[in-house]
């Protein structure tokens, strides 16, 4: 594939721990924990980069050994991070999820202390060369301003990751504020849709996010599929079967799947369905990143 995707915001190590048993709160709980790596961003730049993208990611990482560890594994699967920073005032980010004995995730933190780094004029230092790719990917794990920033001033296709309830706020307070009020494609789960658009449906949520500035609205429904919308024409999708190991990283691998869709020219909405296969080939992994996607997906 010769399009060149530009991938922006989070990179992690994850901390993933999976429980033996039902959950006991307040007690210790016998389990396994991985460690990898991840990061919203960083995941869907490793996912792209597997399908055979070529990826760049644009974030900051920490000066701690963490951050060595991260900058020289993202190397290693063929992603260019010379539009990175490395640095050493700044701790790396870290993600701690837990998993229920079925893969389901009860809970999760996350320490992104570095991306706070990644401003409108760390952004505009790196204007031109992110202005080079033929399609830009970002996480709200950056912040207003810099979404605001990439929606008034990149040139080409913008694809945002809404992450959080908390954090997806972010994708609509700078539509509201953004010079010209337009973003090609937002993700989002069913719990942030309804908690950026005070709405009781995916449906009237997807409207509602067309209104201010969307024109391709994906709203992932876990094990019931996912919805997708734009002006046209809206679709509801089942979720794919297959055995779920960790739910970890789907939604970024939902992403992903969209994204490497759309640069091979695919319609909507059958970007939706890639998105689905990506999401279901990260599901049946232990991983945040499942190694065989390509095998999967292609």
């Amino acid at each position: 594939m010769n399009a060149l995707i530009s991938v922006i915001g989070g990179a992690n190590v994850d901390l993933s721990a999976t429980l033996n048993d039902a959950f006991i709160a307040s007690d210790s709980n016998p389990g396994h924990i991985e460690i990898g790596y991840g990061g919203v961003a960083r995941n869907i730049a490793h996912n792209l980069a597997l399908l055979g993208a070529r990826t760049q990611l644009v974030t900051v990482f920490g000066g701690d050994l963490f951050g060595g560890l991260l900058h020289d594994h993202c190397k290693q699967q063929g992603i260019d991070v010379h539009l990175s920073e490395r640095d050493s005032n700044l701790r790396s980010g870290i993600y701690l999820c837990i998993n229920n004995h079925g893969g389901e995730m009860i809970a999760a933190v996350a320490d992104t202390e570095a991306i706070r780094a990644i401003t409108p004029e760390w952004l505009d230092k790196r204007s031109g060369e992110i202005n080079v790719s033929d399609f830009i990917v970002a996480d709200t794990n950056i912040g207003e301003d810099a979404i605001r920033w990439l929606m008034d001033n990149v040139t080409v296709p913008l694809f945002i990751d809404g992450v959080s309830t908390t954090k997806a706020h972010r994708v609509t307070n700078a539509l509201h504020k953004a010079k010209l009020p337009y973003l090609h494609s937002l993700k989002l789960n069913l719990k942030e849709a309804l908690a950026v658009t005070n709405c009781s449906s995916y449906a009237d949520a997807a409207q509602q996010l067309l209104n201010i500035g969307v024109a391709h609205v994906y709203i992932t429904l876990g094990s019931d599929g996912v919805y997708c919308r734009n002006a046209a024409e809206e679709w509801l999708f089942p979720a794919l079967p297959g055995e779920i190991v960790n739910t970890t990283g789907a939604g970024d691998a939902f992403l992903a799947g969209v994204v490497y869709a759309h640069a091979k020219g695919i319609d909507f909405p059958q970007t939706a369905q890639y998105g689905l296969m990506a999401a279901r080939a990260t599901l049946m992994s232990p991983k945040a990143v499942n190694p065989e996607i390509a095998n999967i997906l292609l």
